[in-house]
């Protein structure tokens, strides 16, 4: 990345991958939030959709293969230098999908990566808006799977 500050907003996408009512974390490598625990991800690519952004960005960063599903939200990422000067600038919108296969390595942006309970997120995740949109994904799980037949 440029040292220059942003001239304008970035798409990028996080993704939710589920396995057995544990979502998939990552530990940042780069910028922002390096060394940061995370949701996979990253900028989406001209010509892609979310979707397949979410599931390259999963794959590069874990080797884990998933199928997106559904949009969960979006959130801002908006990180200035002490001085005020814009250092990146990113509109993340959350991708939820589905674990097909691998276990979690840590590939071309991640230090580590793992499969993670609510209560691990609740240690791991510094970023209260990341933690934010993995507790409402957390409730939302716990509601599917609560919910009787029909």
């Amino acid at each position: 990345m440029s040292d220059l500050p942003p001239t304008h907003p970035r798409v990028g996408v996080g993704c939710l991958v589920w396995k057995d009512g544990q979502v998939l974390l990552i530990r940042r490598g780069k910028p922002p939030g390096y060394g940061e625990w995370s949701l996979p991800g990253g900028s989406q690519e001209l010509g892609e959709t979310l979707f397949e952004a979410a599931v390259r960005e999963v794959r590069e960063e874990t080797g884990v293969v998933a199928h997106a599903r559904s949009i969960l939200t979006a959130v801002d990422n908006i990180v200035r230098d002490r001085d005020g000067t814009l250092r990146f600038h990113y509109t993340i919108v959350d991708v939820t999908a589905d674990w097909l296969s691998g276990e979690p390595v840590p590939g071309d942006d991640a230090l580590d990566a793992r499969w993670a309970t609510q209560a691990d997120c609740e240690a791991l995740v510094t970023w209260e808006p990341l933690k934010q949109v993995l507790r409402a994904a957390f409730s939302t799980v716990a509601g599917q799977v609560a919910a009787p037949p029909v």
